[in-house]
């Protein structure tokens, strides 16, 4: 398989703007891949949509821990948990605030496919606010069994791997006590990923549209720092 490199654009650093419906989304679903391009001090801008103070707290000291040489921005909300779909035109004015402020080379954030509320309603929404953005849809495991089938995939270290299960459950104490919580999840996951683009641990994401240059023109969608994903579509 032809890994495609992420290059930033010329003269720049890569920019990334993270999205989650509730605290530890975005490092659940997409931390090795923030992780492992940290070397390259990118621009992140994470957002999360609920949450209470506490976790709120805990997703300001997750995003530093994930992302220790970015320029970080952190923006918090507290839309209402579970009900996102109900508060669909403010979920569509904060993306469209910062759109006007940010054009980020890639967008991560909750697919249009899967099944919790919140993160349908996000998913649904990114891709009419970034139309000229890479934007790739992670997945959350979850007791709906609503795994999708990934198209994208992006190889991690054993390092990158086991440094994310355990900055998850140092910065998210208020989640330990759920039954799907935990290093052994996070690492089968990782695993199986793996397993499906020939890595030992790989994050998998959903790709409905990617622009690929041969080298002769510059391509409109941009990422990275030089780390193979690998594709399986587009």
């Amino acid at each position: 398989m032809l890994p495609l490199p992420l290059e930033p654009p010329a003269g720049a650093r890569l920019s990334i703007l993270a999205i989650g419906a509730h605290p530890d989304d975005i490092e659940i679903g997409a931390g090795g891949l923030l992780l492992q391009l940290a070397g390259g001090r990118p621009r992140v801008h994470c957002l999360v949509l609920t949450g209470s103070q506490e976790r709120h707290r805990e997703a300001s000291n997750a995003a530093r821990a994930f992302n220790p040489e970015a320029e970080l921005g952190v923006e918090l909300f507290d839309l209402p948990e579970g009900n996102l779909p109900g508060a669909w035109s403010s979920v569509k004015e904060i993306l469209e605030t910062v759109a006007r402020s940010f054009s980020p080379d890639l967008v991560v954030a909750p697919g249009a496919g899967d099944a919790h509320q919140d993160h349908r309603t996000i998913g649904e929404i990114v891709p009419t606010v970034f139309r000229d953005h890479l934007c790739l849809a992670y997945e959350v495991p979850k007791w709906d069994g609503d795994m999708p089938r990934p198209n994208m995939y992006f190889p991690l270290t054993e390092q990158a791997a086991r440094r994310k299960a355990e900055l998850l459950d140092r910065h998210y104490p208020s989640q330990r006590a759920r039954d799907w919580w935990g290093e052994e999840t996070f690492l089968a996951l990782a695993r199986l990923r793996g397993m499906e683009c020939r890595s030992r641990y790989a994050e998998a994401f959903t790709c409905s549209k990617l622009t690929v240059s041969s080298g002769d023109s510059m391509p409109i969608a941009h990422m990275g720092t030089g780390v193979p994903i690998a594709s399986q579509g587009s």
